[in-house]
């Protein structure tokens, strides 16, 4: 059982904390003893999980840009060398390359050090083995070796070698360009695309260099490509807004055919057509469903809980696949994609709408670089039919409204609070005459109104792991959105332990 202290590191199935002073009322929990506490926990836990001493182990070690980075990148070197074990340092990494140094380099296991598109001052640990991320089990017994003190024993014989894996990486990209395009220019299937990279300052500025202008690409006018820990132009994010309208003024001052973001450690990734159309959310859900259900007819797509009915429409008759609405989580949405394929469904893609994309031909990794390269690939090759990319979603039905709110729970048992009033809410919506409960939802409440009733509906769910309980409302008409807030709040009202 964690104790208090070390429970507050465990942040799903990553480990995240305060590394770097600056931010007031927040002080530095990750300690130089701490993560040393964590890298052996991670030795002890690998060793157990594949079998081998860990003197024999091969593990590799990576990070993002920030700040803390180089120094927990060092901590966790040295704590991994004093095991005996042989460490592959791959300095400013994305991390997807990281997991592929096990496919690739034959590592036992990765170490990330990244807190994704969280603030400068933190950071955080994520680790993988050839079967891909931890499990929240697998993080908790990491979490418990530190807590307990347990180290692996001091040997002789540990190794670091410095690894340039991110340019074999990016490499690996380029030849798959190369090869679904298949060019009459077949070095460079890209000339005549100009294509901007926004990389926020983080781990994804190589993209543009190391991919893009190596095929033939134009990146004039991209932009934040140089790692700054401090993230000085704009959070690192494709779900958040004002990266996004970075990227999509970059696309329109650079008259630019296409322009690709990612968040800080390149695990998520948003696109712009030429148009200006963002490629996020819904719609990016729906380019990647179309572009992974080519070839795989009738294939299920997993999604998160907060996709619209549009997106269901679209790939239920448009594309003629299944949707599956899972629990939000990128993790969920991953593992229920692997748990439906081992049943012999045929599940080619798992997808959340922050931007996690995961195709099964990629080892179902959510990895915001391959995303991109697949929706670039699917560019140029309707270039070739004379067509362009919003050609793909053109039958998407958006909503005319939208809105998301957060409410704050009150109760320190917050998950118990959450649970309550969902399962209240569950039984006062099957009480409602005009209130549609969804039949396919897997998380929190889901209801769906008329056009009488405001055209849409809400979903009211726990986050996975805050005591929030976020509420999204769609709808088709205008005005539509408050319609259904006040249905709402009429069982609002009536609840306790919600900050309203």
């Amino acid at each position: 059982m964690l104790n208090e202290f070390y429970r507050q590191f465990k942040s799903g199935t990553d480990i995240r904390g305060v590394a770097t002073e600056g931010v007031e009322g927040q002080p530095v929990n990750l300690t130089d003893e701490v993560v040393a506490q964590m890298a052996d926990g991670f030795v002890l836990w690998l060793s157990e999980k594949v079998g081998k001493a860990p003197d024999a182990l091969k593990i590799s070690v990576g990070r993002d840009s920030r700040v803390s980075g180089p120094h927990i990148l060092q901590l966790c070197t040295e704590r991994f060398c004093r095991a005996g074990a042989q460490v592959l340092c791959c300095g400013l990494a994305s991390t997807p390359s990281m997991f592929m140094t096990t496919v690739d380099l034959g590592c036992d296991g990765a170490l990330q050090i990244t807190a994704s598109h969280h603030p400068f001052n933190r950071n955080g640990l994520k680790f993988f083995t050839r079967g891909g991320g931890l499990e929240g089990s697998d993080i908790e017994k990491i979490l418990t070796f530190a807590q307990d003190g347990c180290h692996p024993d001091a040997a002789d014989g540990g190794t670091v070698r410095e690894v340039d894996y991110m340019s074999d990486y990016a490499k690996g990209l380029c030849e798959k360009i190369k090869r679904e395009v298949n060019a009459e220019d077949y070095d460079h299937p890209l000339k005549g695309f100009k294509i901007v990279v926004d990389a926020g300052n983080g781990a994804g500025g190589f993209y543009a260099d190391k991919v893009l202008a190596v095929l033939g690409a134009d990146t004039t006018g991209s932009r934040f490509l140089e790692p700054d820990g401090m993230f000085p132009n704009h959070v690192p994010n494709p779900e958040d807004a004002v990266a996004m309208a970075s990227i999509s003024e970059a696309v329109r001052e650079n008259h630019a055919d296409l322009g690709v973001i990612f968040d800080t450690d390149v695990d998520r990734g948003g696109a712009v057509d030429s148009k200006g159309n963002e490629i996020n959310r819904n719609r990016l859900v729906a380019v990647a469903a179309a572009i992974a259900l080519e070839g795989n007819d009738g294939g299920t797509v997993v999604t998160d809980s907060i996709t619209s009915s549009g997106l269901k429409t679209f790939i239920e008759t448009t594309l003629c696949g299944k949707h599956y609405r899972y629990r939000r989580g990128y993790k969920n949405v991953i593992d229920k994609a692997l748990e439906l394929n081992a049943q012999g469904v045929n599940c080619p893609l798992a997808i959340e709408t922050s931007g996690h994309a995961a195709m099964r031909e990629n080892y179902f990794l959510d990895d915001g670089a391959y995303l991109c390269t697949k929706i670039i690939i699917k560019a140029a090759q309707l270039r070739r039919e004379g067509k362009e990319l919003d050609a793909l979603t053109a039958d998407l039905r958006e909503p005319l409204e939208s809105r998301e709110i957060r409410y704050r729970i009150t109760e320190k048992d917050f998950r118990a609070c959450g649970e309550r009033i969902i399962r209240d809410l569950t039984a006062y919506a099957e009480a409602q005459p005009d209130w549609q409960l969804a039949d396919d939802n897997r998380e929190g409440v889901r209801v769906s109104f008329d056009k009488d009733n405001g055209d849409g509906w809400f979903l009211l769910r726990l986050s996975v792991h805050d005591p929030i309980m976020p509420l999204n409302i769609e709808s088709d008409s205008a005005g539509g959105v408050d319609v259904i807030l006040n249905h709402l709040q009429a069982f609002l009202q009536t609840t306790e332990g919600l900050q309203l």
